[in-house]
């Protein structure tokens, strides 16, 4: 592992590598900042500028824009009590208390230094596990790919946020948007509409450009600007000696928690930070802070939630399966650029794998640099109103969905996804199982076809193969266990009523 972390830093640590992992921080940082932005729209909007980078640097600049995000949305959780970023709401229960009883620089220091080491431990877990798994999946047949894709199909409509079954809808939207244009096995034309641009499928930045970029933009010109209100003080960015002992901890117990919990598909990243916040009150000493500015409130959700933003990596990297939104982002951003994830990434591409790993740990180093001192700058980047922002974003757009093809039809795509993201948005569908979805959808299918064929149509394959009846077992527990309690409640108030 220290020959391969030697090979990784040796790619990351170049003067291009360098500084787009300075870019990709700050960026990440100032949409962490900023509230209704977030990393997943920002991700989709700069998606055709990867397409002229090296694989390598482009990767690890979206990398950090990812994490970037999970550290900004601390700050103006903390100083303003508004989380620009959804991990960032738990942060605000007691890091704002804090802020208003004059301990922001404690509450900030926490979270930078908590976030620090727990991306650190992620970044060694995620090198640590990276090789295993991949080594266990070299085993895997098409019959496992398949079971495993559906397992992570329905974790993802299981850990969703919101209604289960609008969850499952938007996955198998997403599977069906997946399938348009030519079958490759039988050459048949599939949902084209007739539309000769169709023939390829549906473009896959122009979906997540419209669906998470457009539509977020029409939502935030929907509801009036709220940033009202003044930061505290900062005063001192350090804790004091008791506020240290009382942070390690939580610290720990937060890296662990979303080490764990980021792998999971769907919810994994936000479900760690609510965990841990629900963890730290039932064993803390002094839980009866809570509510009025407990540190233990700040250091446990933000460990977890920079460790699980981290080992989310892991089953992208080696299974070529996104555990959230953000990570079906970066398939499509290394599908773009020929390259595919999965177990044989590690063999195939070894400095993209290990680059991509070494520059965690650098990419972490640099937003404790960058979040601290440039406290002053990310308040004053709050007070610039919307109304200034969204019409170069809107431009921004136009051009990066022209310029991927040169082709007018990418841009009306791109317009129409804005508009379905954006009803999806008012009918209260969670859009991120759609991409996960559209990502996963066509590598099922071509799993099956494959499964199929090496049996000759026989469909017990499935459930004779011991690991792929494994992952169908746990799949079906996963969904009864979402299901059963759902049926229950509906059958007790259909009774009472």
């Amino acid at each position: 592992m220290l020959e391969n972390l030697a090979l990784g830093f040796s790619t990351a640590v170049t003067f291009q590598n360098l500084g787009f992992a300075f870019i990709g921080c700050l960026i990440g940082t100032a949409i962490g900042v900023l509230p209704g932005v977030g990393p997943v729209a920002t991700i989709s909007l700069l998606l055709p500028l990867t397409f002229g980078l090296d694989p390598i640097t482009s990767m690890i600049m979206l990398a950090g824009i990812y994490y970037g995000a999970q550290y900004g949305g601390s700050t103006s959780a903390i100083l303003l009590n508004l989380p620009g970023e959804v991990t960032a709401v738990v942060t605000t229960l007691e890091g704002h208390k804090m802020a208003r009883a004059g301990r922001a620089g404690a509450a900030l220091a926490v979270a930078a230094l908590g976030s620090f080491f727990a991306g650190t431990v992620a970044t060694l877990v995620v090198a640590a596990s990276g090789p295993v798994l991949t080594a266990v999946a070299m085993s895997f047949g098409p019959a496992e790919y398949f079971s495993l894709i559906l397992l992570g199909l329905i974790a993802a409509t299981v850990l969703a946020q919101g209604s289960m079954f609008k969850s499952l809808a938007m996955i198998v939207l997403g599977v069906a948007l997946g399938l348009v244009g030519t079958d490759v096995q039988s050459g048949q034309l599939r949902f084209t509409l007739g539309f000769p641009q169709l023939f390829e499928g549906v473009g896959f930045v122009p979906l997540a450009m419209g669906i998470f970029g457009i539509a977020e933009i029409i939502r935030n010109l929907e509801c009036p600007e709220q940033r009202s209100g003044t930061a505290s003080s900062v005063g001192k960015l350090w804790l004091t000696r008791t506020e240290f002992k009382r942070a390690v901890p939580s610290v720990l117990r937060g890296t662990a928690l979303g080490s764990l919990l980021g792998i999971l598909p769907g919810g994994g990243l936000a479900l760690s930070t609510f965990a841990s916040y629900m963890l730290e009150r039932k064993v803390s000493k002094y839980r009866h802070e809570f509510g009025s500015g407990a540190i233990e409130g700040v250091a446990g959700p933000e460990s977890a939630n920079n460790a699980a933003s981290q080992t989310s990596f892991i089953p992208m990297l080696t299974l070529g399966l996104p555990a959230n939104a953000v990570m079906a982002l970066m398939i499509g951003a290394l599908m773009i650029q020929g390259i595919q994830p999965g177990p044989r990434m590690i063999a195939e591409q070894p400095t993209l794998f290990w680059g991509l790993i070494a520059s965690m740990w650098i990419g972490n180093l640099m937003l404790v640099i960058i979040n601290l001192p440039l406290v002053g700058v990310w308040v004053s980047l709050l007070k610039v109103p919307y109304k200034y922002l969204y019409p170069a974003i809107l431009v921004f757009c136009g051009i990066g969905a022209y310029s991927i093809n040169n082709s007018v039809f990418d841009v009306y795509q791109t317009a129409v996804f804005g508009l379905v993201g954006y009803a999806l948005i008012k009918l209260e569908f969670e859009p991120a199982p759609l991409l996960i979805g559209f990502v996963l959808g066509p590598m099922m299918e071509e799993y099956l076809k494959r499964a199929m064929l090496l049996s000759h149509g026989d469909v017990t394959v499935f459930v004779e193969r011991p690991l792929s009846a494994v992952f169908l077992l746990m799949g079906a527990i996963a969904l009864a266990a979402m299901v059963v309690p759902t049926i229950r409640r509906k059958k007790d108030q259909a009774l009472a009523e």
